[in-house]
């Protein structure tokens, strides 16, 4: 979808498809990323003063935090990363320093432009690619000869490759081996402690050392198929500009790139006068300034992050958003709670979504030729059960469904290949059957799925 068309219902109605409920979650998200759209449109002098409306999601794990998060920057096309709070430590305690999240997201945008640079200049490439199998296939003599005999070789050497480059667009050569040369991918990790941290010196080293000491080739022999893949991507990457490839990369980063915070309450101080506290108080004072807005070096150059998105969520079972550093609350002004899924919802999230769980091992065991069936009461069952579980035992949400179908389909999956061509129907009863361990409310204890 085009920037321009992504108006907040249809960004409600897009992650619609994959996330089940949590319509309060979807429309602060919504309105997060069509404020950046805005924001864009805005005079220079302006555009510069807005910040971003971080977002706190507060809910249990497994209703959709995450999901949301990815799937928003999925629809804008932004960089993405989801970090834990719980990775990072203080200044001076051993872990990785908070900065490192902001490197983490210019080398997934990096990537991101490569690939779509690449895929610009593909034809071009391919084109270059062929020419370069039918050098190696047939390689042609000198055309400056003024021999009769020598022009004549020409000649037919030329009628020849015509004829061994349709052989090579119609796939008749993918198995005939030849050699190539191609780039050596391996490259020695050299890793040193600085203040800088660790990450940020060994990029800067490692860059240095690319610099000085050029890539390795080494010859090998491989299939036309194989060969044509390796001298594609090598080829389109000649091709691509990579200084526009990083200004772009950092453009997208500092304007539209996303970073997902995952527990955040377990950097949340709990009134205590511990060392762990002191710790965790520290993690979030080495965040805020990220979160303000402030530059970090990394390998592609300097990135201001004053205008990324932060979405942190959080279970905050025994504290709340209340306990984090006052100056860390006002860096996220808006504060959703997601829903505690429903024996419905869990229904729902069988079926509905693009992704659903049940079309998944369908299709999974489809490509055994096994037809798998479910009938509405199975469904029901299912969800009934994984309900059941959570409120039980530990609530771990919509993950339950995972585990749960994972045992009542267990024999099917193992039973796959000598079932081909046959049409397997999960019902009710079978679904009973299977799980009635579980099902029972004494025995829940030994099953914690």
């Amino acid at each position: 979808m085009k920037e321009q068309y992504l108006t907040p219902s249809a960004i409600v109605r897009e992650l619609d498809k994959y996330i089940i409920g949590q319509h309060k979650a979807k429309v602060a998200v919504a309105i997060a990323l069509r404020n950046r759209w805005r924001r864009q449109k805005l005079p220079e002098d302006m555009r510069d003063e807005v910040a971003p409306k971080n977002i706190i999601m507060i809910g249990p794990t497994g209703v959709g935090k995450t999901e949301i998060a990815r799937r928003l920057a999925q629809l804008a096309e932004a960089p993405f990363i989801k970090v834990e709070a719980s990775k990072y430590t203080e200044v001076g305690y051993v872990g990785r320093d908070v900065e490192s999240m902001v490197r983490d997201l210019v080398n997934t945008a990096v990537h991101m432009v490569k690939m779509e640079m690449m895929q610009k200049v593909r034809e071009k490439a391919e084109q270059l690619v062929e020419e370069k199998i039918l050098d190696i296939l047939l390689p042609l003599p000198q055309r400056e000869a003024e021999d009769v005999q020598e022009k004549e070789k020409i000649r037919r050497s030329e009628i020849t490759r015509e004829v061994l480059r349709e052989k090579l667009r119609k796939g008749e050569l993918e198995e005939r081996l030849i050699e190539i040369k191609a780039r050596d991918k391996f490259t020695p990790v050299i890793e040193i402690f600085s203040p800088l941290g660790v990450e940020q010196m060994g990029m800067s080293f490692q860059d240095l050392l690319g610099e000085v000491v050029p890539l390795r080739s080494k010859s090998k022999k491989v299939p036309i198929r194989e060969a044509r893949r390796v001298l594609l991507e090598e080829e389109s990457q000649k091709l691509i500009d990579k200084d526009k490839m990083i200004e772009e990369a950092i453009w997208r980063v500092e304007n539209s790139g996303i970073i997902f915070i995952d527990e955040i309450d377990k950097i949340v101080t709990t009134g205590g006068t511990e060392r762990a506290d002191v710790s965790r108080e520290g993690v979030q004072r080495d965040l805020l300034p990220i979160v303000e807005g402030t530059t970090v070096a990394t390998r592609y150059g300097a990135v201001k992050t004053d205008h990324i998105l932060f979405i942190a969520a959080g279970a905050f079972h025994g504290s709340s958003p209340a306990d984090l550093i006052p100056e860390l609350q006002g860096r996220f002004p808006i504060r959703v709670e997601l829903d505690r899924l429903t024996e419905s919802d869990f229904e729902r999230i069988l079926t509905e979504p693009k992704n659903a769980l049940i079309k998944q091992y369908q299709a999974l065991l489809k490509t055994e030729g096994v037809e798998l069936v479910f009938t509405p009461d199975a469904v029901k069952e299912i969800a009934s059960l994984a309900y059941l579980v959570n409120e039980q035992t530990q609530d771990i949400g919509a993950r339950r469904l995972h585990t749960v179908m994972e045992k009542l389909l267990e024999e099917v999956s193992f039973k796959a290949p000598e079932l081909k061509g046959k049409s397997f129907t999960i019902t009710a009863k079978y679904v009973k059957e299977k799980l009635e361990d579980i099902a029972q409310k004494e025995n829940l204890s030994r099953y914690i799925l």
